[in-house]
């Protein structure tokens, strides 16, 4: 097994105090990319690749998907945000992991910023069919991106 659990990206957290990503204004592109077993990501990753990633299919194509934003918000002291569910469609995926990365920080485009590291825990497929991701709720507890 090459992951080794979810992560926010030790660099996603400096990038975060330089003010390099944006979840509301619409200038930041975020991107889900999935990966197989052979895949090795950790906090410390800090750039998209395409080593591992999984092959094209249905409307999953290299560099993943586009995801939409949720305006971030608070909850007691935790600042958090989310993303909409993704789902690719007419997909034969065998996925272990993805990753989330910022393709446009601050308006500009060609980043590959890492944000998160995901670990499903086991390898998850679709075979001619809708691969989708899920996210958990949007709460102090549960949120994708969350900071206490």
């Amino acid at each position: 097994m090459a992951f080794t659990g979810n992560a926010m990206c030790t660099s996603f957290k400096k990038e975060l105090l330089e003010g390099k990503h944006d979840f509301t204004n619409g200038q930041d592109v975020y991107k889900l990319a999935l990966y197989d077993n052979s895949a090795s990501f950790t906090a410390a990753t800090t750039a998209y690749t395409s080593s591992n990633e999984v092959g094209n299919s249905g409307s999953y194509a290299a560099g993943g998907g586009a995801l939409t934003n949720v305006t971030p918000t608070t909850s007691g002291t935790t600042a958090l945000t989310d993303f909409a569910d993704k789902t690719y469609t007419s997909a034969t995926i065998t996925a272990r992991g993805a990753l989330i990365y910022n393709t446009q920080t601050g308006g500009g485009s060609g980043t590959t910023n890492t944000v998160v590291v995901l670990d499903f825990g086991s390898n998850k497929s679709s075979t001619s069919d809708d691969f989708q991701l899920v996210f958990p709720t949007s709460n102090a507890s549960n949120a994708i991106i969350r900071i206490a």
